[in-house]
């Protein structure tokens, strides 16, 4: 079963099927146990209109039983035996015996017996019984009166004559409303329980069916989306704010992400293609005129082209690899003696380079990470500094709360505020560097960048002062 619908269908139906059936059998039991009561009650009034005869001490033969049918009577004695039955009751259970037939009363006492006994008993009352107050008992069982059997609701009440013989009571009502009563009700559940489960089932096909319209939509527009290539086409938002519409909007969000995404690799691709032109027509150009005329080979410009070459597919390989999501490494560095490397090495440079390191306590400029990558950012951010400073550079390592920061100032023209997030993307310079520097392809700064936010930090630029840039490397210090 692939159908949400169906599944959801099913699933509430079987839902609701489960609940119907426990709540019509908690129905049927309280209707039964209700219905039984009240037989009971019966059967105890009749009971007991019964033994009140037989405190007063009414003859077994003239005890009146009401209707036989409808409220069965036995009378039984202290041992057991059977001493009065209602008429034409021909068979009965449940009452302790299923004896039907009176036994006559045991023999009478001697008179000297009775003589002796008056005397004991001087001072009573012997004209008064009594009927039981307790709680009588109930049991349920069968009886058959006049040839008819059916199931009765069964009262045992004591009554105690004026001779101080204890009687037993059993006086039935018949079960056959309450089973009546139980059939209808079972029957009238069983033939609405298909019904209501149809109608449940329908209706949580449709509301499923509409509830996933707008999941079928965006289906629909993702998979004309997947044929064309179009990505600048987008899924329809539905107006509610319930799962659906977020789904929608974070599909949208989703696909701008990967428009976006798509465009900077073509750019990427397209910028690269143009970078890489440049050096190799000029290298080649320089070949061929080299393969005429030796004499005329400028071995220099061919070497620093090739040079160019190397810098610049290097710095496409590490973006590559950023891109690929490549993890920075875990060594432990001290950032202020990494600056001091970095600076030594660089024995080329037009202005010489000032390093301040101030480190709060011993082990306060350490951070973790690639020791090749925050090298190269180091050094990006010192070569964009020579390009644009006039006099001096400047290199600020101090730790900071939780961190380490690494500043590049510069005395140069400043980077305008408008430009200053436009200076991290790739393969942007801004007019004057193009005019001052025809070796940079714009890769230094945005490598920069993605290196330091994969360490877990950031860089940043502002103005220093009245004339100049300052660069700010932070970095998480290592724990």
């Amino acid at each position: 079963m692939r159908s949400v619908r169906a599944r959801a269908a099913l699933g509430a139906t079987v839902v609701v099927a489960l609940a119907l059936f426990a709540a019509g059998l908690a129905a049927l039991l309280v209707l039964r146990a209700n219905l039984t009561d009240q037989a009971g009650l019966q059967a105890e009034v009749a009971a007991r209109e019964t033994a009140g005869q037989l405190a007063l001490d009414v003859p077994y033969d003239k005890l009146e039983t009401g209707d036989e049918e409808d409220h069965p009577v036995q009378v039984t004695d202290e041992d057991g035996r059977v001493v009065a039955v209602s008429e034409d009751l021909e068979a009965i259970s449940g009452t302790g015996t299923d004896r039907v037939t009176p036994q006559p009363p045991p023999a009478a006492p001697e008179k000297g017996d009775d003589d002796r006994d008056d005397d004991d008993g001087a001072g009573a009352d012997p004209g008064r019984g009594e009927v039981s107050t307790d709680e009588p008992d109930f049991g349920n069982g069968t009886a058959t009166v006049d040839g008819d059997r059916a199931d009765y609701r069964f009262a045992s009440v004591e009554a105690t004559n004026s001779a101080g013989l204890t009687l037993t009571v059993h006086a039935g009502a018949p079960l056959a409303a309450e089973q009546r009563a139980v059939a209808s009700v079972r029957a009238a559940m069983l033939a609405a329980l298909p019904v209501v489960l149809l109608v449940v089932a329908g209706v949580t096909w449709l509301v499923t069916r509409r509830a996933l319209r707008p999941v079928e939509d965006i289906r629909r527009e993702m998979a004309a989306i997947t044929a064309s290539e179009d990505l600048g086409r987008r899924v329809p938002e539905p107006a509610s704010r319930d799962e659906v519409a977020r789904l929608a909007r974070t599909t949208n969000e989703t696909l701008t992400a990967l428009e976006s995404s798509v465009d900077r690799q073509r750019r990427f691709v397209a910028d690269a293609s143009h970078e890489l032109r440049s050096p190799i027509a000029s290298l080649r150009t320089q070949l061929e005129v080299g393969a005429a005329h030796p004499e005329l080979l400028d071995v220099e410009g061919a070497v620093a082209d090739t040079v160019r070459l190397q810098v610049l597919a290097a710095d496409l390989l590490l973006l590559a690899r950023l891109d690929a999501g490549e993890r920075p490494g875990n060594a432990r560095l001290e950032l202020g003696a990494l600056v001091r490397e970095e600076v030594a090495q660089r024995t080329g440079d037009r202005i010489p380079v000032t390093v301040v390191v101030s480190a709060p306590e011993p082990g306060g400029l350490e951070v973790t990470g690639s020791r090749g990558q925050l090298a190269r950012v180091i050094g990006n951010l010192l070569d964009n500094a020579q390009r644009h400073a006039v006099s001096s550079v400047t290199v600020e390592v101090r730790g900071i709360r939780g961190g380490v920061v690494v500043a590049v100032t510069d005395d140069g023209a400043g980077v305008p505020e408008a430009e200053r997030m436009r200076i991290f993307e790739r393969f942007v310079r801004l007019d004057d560097a193009r005019a001052r520097d025809d070796g940079g392809a714009g890769l230094g700064l945005a490598i920069a960048r993605d290196v330091a936010t994969r360490h877990g930090g950031r860089l940043t630029v502002a103005g220093a002062g009245e004339r100049g840039a300052r660069f700010e490397l932070w970095l998480p210090v290592s724990r």
